[in-house]
């Protein structure tokens, strides 16, 4: 499946697009496998082309930002449009505006959705969302599209995808022998992402393979130096007090790191 996010915010670094980094991780977890996150202003015309090419080429498309009241709040009009669909007064939405206290002064274009949609509630504020189709279209508050997304969750589902991380204290250009090491040898993917050293993911529906993969791999990787409460532990190594960590892991205050 896609994300798609909606704003002009987040295209010029104003706002960081945690929306879109909480639906992979919530869609993962689902067993979803997102494929493309793809961000475009607050322009109809940009995210009517985004919906129709992703509406076609994925299973299902999760729609963030530009619902509301104001001028550059589109998004809706722009959803119905990809669909070749008319806004209509949605006779759902317009019950639960009429039933719900505090919701009676919402702006009459919260009503509005493309004809034939699936209206979805905004239980965590005031714009609603919809399902047209294999499109999910949600707030851009994080707060309200989770909330929404969690009503809608149950309708994304796949085989479960196990994550294991390895920590590595060397170049990631040291590690790609033992990296290829790991893909010839289990059923997995792995992916390696420098910063302070190297964390290697290692995922796959497979619980058991994934665990077998990260321990042949720890056991090859240098583990990092000694480190205090809070950073990584080493081979050996002691932090106060908690539950045995294993080498390349993190350690949290309280955890006791040992190998």
């Amino acid at each position: 499946m896609a994300v798609l996010t909606v704003g002009d915010e987040v295209l010029a670094g104003e706002t960081t697009n945690t929306n879109a980094a909480w639906l992979g991780r919530r869609l993962t977890e689902r067993g979803a496998s997102v494929r493309r996150v793809v961000v475009v202003p607050d322009e109809s015309d940009a995210i009517e082309a985004s919906v129709r090419d992703l509406a076609a080429r994925y299973d299902a498309v999760a729609v963030t930002g530009g619902l509301g009241p104001t001028p550059d709040d589109v998004t809706m009009a722009a959803v119905a449009a990809a669909f070749d669909r008319e806004l209509i007064d949605h006779p759902d939405a317009v019950a639960w505006f009429e039933t719900h206290d505090g919701y009676s002064n919402a702006a009459a274009s919260a009503t509005r959705l493309p004809d034939g949609a699936r209206f979805l509630p905004n239980e965590a504020g005031v714009a609603p969302g919809a399902v047209v189709e294999n499109c999910y279209v949600l707030p851009g508050v994080p707060s309200e599209m989770q909330a929404m997304f969690e009503r809608v969750s149950g309708e994304f589902a796949g085989e479960t995808r196990h994550v294991e991380t390895v920590y590595a204290a060397e170049p990631e250009s040291a590690l790609v022998d033992r990296i290829e090491g790991v893909r010839e040898r289990f059923d997995v993917a792995v992916g390696s992402y420098p910063g302070d050293g190297v964390d290697v993911r290692i995922r796959g529906t497979d619980e058991s393979e994934v665990k077998k993969a990260a321990a042949w791999l720890r056991d090859r990787v240098e583990c990092g130096e000694r480190v205090e409460c809070g950073e990584r532990v080493e081979r050996g190594e002691r932090v106060e007090c908690g539950e045995r960590v294993e080498c390349g892991e993190r350690v949290e205050r309280g955890e006791r790191g040992e190998e």
